[in-house]
């Protein structure tokens, strides 16, 4: 596991849970307004950019992890792109014998991780960034080419895992409309929940230029997918 980052409390990103977050590093996306530009970017592709994120250790993680047990009961495992990892199955199967519930986020891309991960019971809540409509997803996530076969796959596999979870997107003015979020809402339609939350500049994005909706265009959004998912939400108001 590359881990680049450890947040030892949050009550916000696992419903239900005091948790901490653990980041690893990379991603197969390059999302133009990724807030998470340096766990994303290799320093070969922006020699500008200052990514020298020195890792943290398995036994650095698993240390912390035993001396908040009965204090935090989840953790959340995001990015980059966790599956990516090729030891990830096997270090939350060392989180959850110590106890934790464990939180995915994921982009989708690798269905197989994640119904691997279901099969053996080791996720307990997964949230799945939609990042636009099918036809506009090779221009959102900055990859050319890109064959969507895989999204639709982990949203079918999601939708059908019976554990708790969510579908997101990070709605970017450059990006969304109107008929994407009729796209999505058809596309989704039945979800257990979807939230839409507004693009905001962390200072570390790939791209320059990226920016919010208006708090009208978000109402509106949320009133377009509700028709399909009536647990549609705005989050961070």
């Amino acid at each position: 596991m590359i881990i680049c980052g450890l947040q030892k409390l949050t009550l916000l990103d696992f419903p239900g849970r005091m948790a901490c977050i653990i980041f690893t590093k990379g991603c197969d996306f390059r999302c133009p307004f990724c807030h998470n530009a340096s766990l994303v970017i290799n320093a070969q592709e922006n020699s500008d950019r200052q990514l020298d994120i020195q890792p943290i250790t398995e036994d650095e993680i698993f240390s912390f992890l035993k001396k908040r047990s009965g204090i935090l009961d989840g953790v959340v495992i995001t990015g980059g792109e966790p599956t990516l990892q090729k030891d990830l199955i096997p270090f939350i199967a060392k989180i959850k014998e110590l106890g934790y519930k464990v939180k995915l986020d994921t982009n989708g891309n690798r269905p197989q991780v994640v119904e691997s991960l279901l099969a053996q019971g080791l996720i307990d809540y997964i949230a799945m960034d939609i990042k636009n409509c099918k036809e506009k997803y090779a221009r959102t996530i900055g990859v050319n080419k890109f064959d969507i076969s895989n999204i639709i796959r982990s949203v079918d596999i999601i939708k059908a895992s019976g554990i708790d979870y969510e579908f997101r997107t990070t709605v970017v003015d450059n990006f969304h409309s109107d008929e994407d979020f009729v796209s999505i809402g058809k596309w989704l339609s039945g979800a257990k929940a979807y939230y839409l939350q507004n693009f905001v500049d962390s200072g570390d994005l790939i791209s320059s230029g990226c920016r919010g909706a208006s708090p009208e265009k978000m109402a509106q959004y949320k009133e377009i997918t509700a028709k399909y998912i009536p647990n549609t939400s705005i989050r961070g108001l």
